[in-house]
């Protein structure tokens, strides 16, 4: 069964940065794959994604403070966020999209808290 897992959440000061990782267990090569946040008593929701051939596309809230890459070779996705404020507090998932749902069984998710 494919296996997603994220990591490099943590506790960062209001206006810093901080850059998440997710490793797949199968290859990412052919998926466009997404990272999404859900923050306590909100849905889940999807902050962006980037498909096989690169092009990407960003969600709000968090346009502009936010990039996302991949390396195929690694089978890995990565978040970075910058200028980072607190309601950005959630728990950070990844997984692979396709038509506004997801394909693979979500994550444990990495935990960001934003705080001073």
């Amino acid at each position: 069964q494919v296996q997603v897992a994220e990591s490099g959440g943590g506790l960062v000061q209001p206006g810093g940065s901080l850059t998440l990782s997710c490793v797949s267990s199968i290859s990412i090569g052919l998926y466009t794959m997404a990272w999404y946040r859900q923050s306590p008593g909100k849905q889940r929701e999807l902050v962006g994604r980037i498909t096989p051939n690169g092009d990407i596309n960003y969600e709000d809230p968090m346009k502009g403070r936010i990039a996302v890459s991949r390396d195929d070779v690694k089978n890995s996705v990565a978040l970075q966020m910058n200028s980072l404020k607190p309601e950005d507090t959630a728990v950070y998932f990844c997984n692979a999209w396709w038509a506004g749902t997801t394909l693979f069984p979500w994550g444990q998710g990495t935990q960001v808290t934003v705080s001073s």
